[in-house]
């Protein structure tokens, strides 16, 4: 796909891995829409690359439809989504400080997983409506798993099952969506530069890098947005889950 002139949304698109996804996406000369809950933050990241921001709140359907609504007037009908938008707070199943909260469980369930696949139910809706395009396209939608997917940490059950489902959802939708040449990829990232591993100390970074095989450090946000444009225009890659991690295995904490 060309992304030139296209009409793009991305989740979670005020910060981190969101943020520089939607730069690289409005530099390819896409029309970008930042779906996020700190609508300050939104707003001047939308204002920099000539975009819409919009305060949403992924887990609420109501929320997201409304958000939907008023980036395809402004802008159109999206021909790419990019979900970025997730939580990961952590705490043990069980321990001597009690249970696994169930409303903790349920939060990342609804935020990281129910909201990416609601997300991707209405873009997909709408892409079907669009005429194709060219190559017979209409549509891409990119979700973000993570490593923990597979090698889930010690307090990470909550965060590992919503990443997994993501996971396991990618293959089935593509499915769903290729009759109507609507393509479902999703990017599993590793160690990256986020607002959460930015707030650590640098020596807790450092040693987070150093456990990377190669390269033996963080990854650079920009390194997942150059890997979302090029699913987006890389029409063969569908169905699939890429690692992007340099090689890491995580061990259990």
């Amino acid at each position: 796909m060309d992304l030139s002139g296209k009409s793009a949304i991305v989740t979670g698109g005020a910060s981190g891995l969101g943020a520089a996804t939607a730069r690289e996406l409005a530099a390819a000369g896409a029309k970008v829409a930042i779906f996020d809950m700190n609508e300050e933050l939104a707003q001047s990241v939308a204002e920099e690359i000539g975009g819409a921001a919009f305060a949403v709140n992924v887990a609420d359907d109501a929320s997201v439809e409304a958000a939907f609504a008023a980036a395809t007037e402004k802008q159109g009908v999206a021909r790419v989504l990019v979900n970025c938008a997730g939580i990961g707070p952590a705490a043990k199943t069980a321990s001597s400080r009690g249970m696994h909260p169930l409303d903790k469980f349920e939060q990342v369930i609804n935020v990281n997983l129910i909201g990416t696949f609601n997300c991707i139910r209405r873009a997909s809706q709408a892409m079907m409506e669009l005429e194709p395009m060219d190559s017979g396209e209409r549509g891409v939608c990119i979700n973000t798993a993570s490593v923990a997917a597979y090698d889930g940490q010690i307090g990470q059950a909550a965060y590992a099952a919503s990443k997994g489902g993501i996971v396991g959802m990618t293959l089935p939708i593509a499915r769903d969506l290729a009759s109507v040449g609507v393509r479902v990829m999703t990017i599993a990232p590793g160690l990256f530069k986020t607002p959460l591993l930015m707030g650590l100390p640098q020596e807790v970074q450092d040693s987070l890098g150093a456990s990377v095989p190669f390269p033996s450090r963080l990854g650079e946000p920009s390194e997942y947005a150059a890997l979302a444009r090029h699913i987006c225009e890389n029409q063969m890659l569908n169905g699939e889950v890429i690692r992007l991690d340099g090689a890491i295995r995580m061990a259990p904490k």
